[in-house]
C-alpha cells in the first residue's frame, strides 16, 4: 500500500491525502490507521465518487 510507504517517509505531525476510488477504503483505511497508531483526521467522498482521505502521522 502506498499509504505505508508513505507514511514511513513522512515526519511525525504531516498529514498525508490519500485518494481513493474504491469503496472499502473509506472503512479499510481508517481501521488501518487506528491498529497502527496514528491520526484519522477526515474522510471525504467528492462529486466523482474519489475518497480524500486525511491521515495525521502520530508517531
Amino acid at each position: 500500500m502506498e499509504l505505508i510507504t508513505a507514511m514511513k517517509r513522512a515526519a511525525v505531525g504531516d498529514t498525508l491525502e490519500l485518494l481513493s476510488s474504491d469503496q472499502g477504503s473509506a472503512k479499510d483505511v481508517p481501521e488501518w490507521v487506528r491498529k497502527v497508531g496514528h491520526e484519522m483526521e477526515r474522510t471525504e467522498q467528492d462529486d466523482a465518487k474519489v475518497w480524500h482521505l486525511f491521515v495525521k502521522k502520530a508517531k
